[in-house]
């Protein structure tokens, strides 16, 4: 297997939600950070009711985190930014235009792969870009050592053998009707301790 695994895997997932481009990664949350980081962020809205890593995107990046009550179905915006935490999301043809929306394939989710993820985009430029930081800083079909690397980057990357289980997988997860999930499946996680003082 090879990173040719990885590109053959993309396209698939691009072609069911109907995105120009996917930047596969090792889960949806390093997704949502290489976004985070890409657009330079300084702060994030999120529900009160989302996974525990989202928010603490917060401290990792330095950024602000506010907080919102908001009944989301199958994904939400993170305020005042095109990033879409759509981890949950399964449905044909639902990529929005002009955003970037973070899939999840960890093993819950309707495509179970054990951990993984994509970034979905209609932007060229910046998907190379995510690329890149994805993988090291570096493009991933030529061997590092000889590229003159110029971009930062956060090991990120899915593997191709996770990509491999994808494709594996993936004709099963688009014949099967998904889980409906409900914003009661995650707790309100203002009350926990860890974010208390973010109130």
């Amino acid at each position: 297997m090879s990173f040719e695994t990885v590109t053959k895997f993309e396209n698939k997932i691009c072609e069911f939600f109907n995105a120009p481009y996917g930047i596969a990664v090792d889960c949806c949350t390093h997704g949502i950070e290489l976004c985070l980081r890409q657009q330079d962020v300084k702060s994030i809205t999120v529900p009160k009711r989302t996974y525990l890593s989202v928010p603490m995107l917060a401290n990792k990046l330095d950024i602000e985190l506010k907080w919102k009550d908001d009944k989301w179905d199958e994904f939400y915006w993170i305020e005042d930014t095109n990033i879409i935490d759509a981890a949950v999301l399964w449905r044909k043809n639902s990529y929005i235009p002009g955003t970037f929306m973070c899939i999840s394939f960890q093993f819950q989710k309707h495509l179970s792969l054990g951990r993984g993820g994509i970034i979905l985009t209609d932007n060229k430029k910046i998907a190379v870009e995510l690329k890149k930081m994805s993988y090291d800083g570096r493009v991933p079909n030529i061997p590092w050592r000889d590229q003159d690397i110029n971009t930062m980057g956060y090991h990120y990357y899915m593997s191709p053998e996770t990509a491999q289980n994808g494709l594996n997988k993936l004709e099963k997860a688009i014949n099967t009707p998904p889980k409906k999930w409900s914003i009661y499946d995650w707790p309100d996680l203002t009350k926990m301790n860890i974010f208390k003082n973010s109130l």
